[in-house]
């Protein structure tokens, strides 16, 4: 017997709705069916319909227009942080430049949160890395360490909006980073990676923590590129 818990109609409209906008079934500036038609494809109420089309209102997928049709904003630029979670959720495949854009983001802003970090609360950041050396070599270990020692950087820069960045990554940094993390080199890359930065942190020197992450996310950039080459 299955006891797992049945999808939710309005998660279930909601999944189905992103899945088409993402795939190109309702592309940028279309318009979707009226209310009624659409809840009878979806197989959902209106009420239901309506929690849903406001859900997408609010992130930046449609644009609800009182008395016209509501239209597919252009995700990519009207979108906020959640559409980043709904791509990878609701997408089979992910277009081919969004983590080497995820990982540009991170490159301009983790070097400098941490350095902030290394700065106000080295002994934090210290504790946090001294327990590295004893991570399991498989991806989701690293993966999820990798996604706690983000956070932690973030919290402790002092900057609460790059923690909110951040944030907006949850629900989707680990299963991206699991994937990254199945190759031996961005295991044996970060190790030495959290080794360096644990240097700087003990030191106490944030320009020498800023210079570590920028290094090694322009590392994780290349290897992410050599080991996709030719299958996208």
């Amino acid at each position: 017997m299955n006891w797992s818990k049945p999808e939710r109609p309005v998660d279930y409209a909601e999944h189905a709705l992103i899945t088409a906008i993402v795939e190109g079934q309702f592309p940028p500036d279309s318009t979707l069916p009226g209310e009624r038609d659409l809840a009878d494809m979806l197989g959902v109420t209106r009420p239901t319909l309506r929690e849903v089309l406001g859900r997408l209102e609010r992130d930046g997928w449609i644009t609800i227009r009182q008395g016209k049709s509501t239209v597919v904003n252009d995700f990519w630029w009207d979108g906020g942080l959640n559409v980043l979670s709904g791509i990878v959720r609701c997408s089979r495949i992910l277009p081919p430049d969004f983590v080497p854009n995820l990982l540009r983001v991170r490159l301009d802003i983790a070097p400098s949160y941490t350095r902030l970090a290394v700065e106000r609360a080295a002994e934090s950041v210290v504790d946090l890395l001294s327990r590295a050396a004893d991570l399991p070599d498989t991806p989701p270990a690293y993966a999820a360490f990798d996604w706690l020692l983000q956070r932690r950087l973030a919290v402790a820069s002092g900057n609460p909006v790059y923690a909110m960045i951040l944030n907006g990554f949850n629900g989707f940094y680990e299963p991206l980073a699991r994937e990254y993390f199945s190759l031996a080199e961005a295991r044996d890359t970060s190790r030495a990676f959290y080794a360096a930065l644990l240097e700087a942190a003990r030191a106490g020197d944030g320009d020498a923590a800023e210079n570590v992450v920028r290094a090694v996310m322009l590392e994780s950039i290349n290897l992410w590129a050599r080991s996709h080459l030719g299958s996208e």
